[in-house]
């Protein structure tokens, strides 16, 4: 078998779209000949860097985007909810403090992504589903909680995500993805023959299954296709 393509996810729990890529790319890592790395990233910082403008701010384009991930949420299987405020969850408090936490995570964490995967995916639906805080250290605890952790893990998470180390480290995943060329999420870097190529969005997959020489089959490639 040749050697693994490496596959970065560069997403935020604040996105929505960055939800349905990184299940998406969780569901394919066993399908592809992939080896995927998950890269909790600050989307404001990305938004920023990049001078982009979020497409929440823009009205026609938030009510469009209220309707799509209604769908998506539908197509890809995963359990979207938009928050009762929207702008509030978003923009007021942000994913800086979470983002912050995942990083923490993946720095403290034994045996490859799979604390930071859980962690990131209920962080998602606190947000996304259940309409709840993602920013508080109770609301992190919470979902720390729920993915596993213990009480003495989580403690020790939440101060080290108010260090120096990870605030920085959040930071570098930050450059890494604007020296991309990212200016959103999520966004998939896959390197072949030692160029990154990079992807935006939720919609690329087929288009990124062809780059990097595998077959797209669908939002749920374990389910079983139905017979004609």
């Amino acid at each position: 078998m040749t050697s693994k393509k490496v596959i970065e996810l560069f997403y935020d729990v604040v996105s929505p779209y960055s939800w349905l890529g990184f299940e998406v790319m969780c569901r394919y890592r066993t399908v592809w000949n992939i080896e995927l790395k998950l890269r909790p990233t600050f989307l404001g910082g990305v938004m920023q860097g990049s001078g982009n403008k979020p497409p929440g701010l823009v009205p026609n384009k938030f009510l469009y985007m209220t309707k799509d991930l209604n769908r998506l949420s539908e197509y890809f299987n995963v359990p979207l909810r938009s928050p009762s405020d929207p702008f509030e969850a978003m923009f007021q408090k942000g994913s800086l403090n979470a983002m912050r936490f995942v990083t923490a995570v993946q720095e403290k964490g034994k045996g490859g992504d799979e604390q930071v995967e859980r962690v990131s995916r209920e962080l998602w639906r606190r947000i996304w589903y259940e309409d709840k805080d993602i920013t508080e250290p109770a609301s992190l605890s919470e979902a720390g909680i729920k993915a596993g952790l213990s009480d003495s893990e989580i403690k020790e998470l939440l101060e080290l995500s108010n260090s120096k180390e990870i605030k920085n480290k959040l930071k570098s995943s930050t450059q890494n993805a604007l020296d991309y060329g990212a200016f959103g999420f999520p966004l998939v870097v896959c390197h072949l023959n030692g160029k990154p190529e990079m992807f935006f969005g939720s919609d690329r997959f087929e288009l990124m299954a062809h780059c990097i020489g595998e077959k797209w089959l669908g939002p749920l490639p374990d389910k079983p296709a139905a017979k004609l």
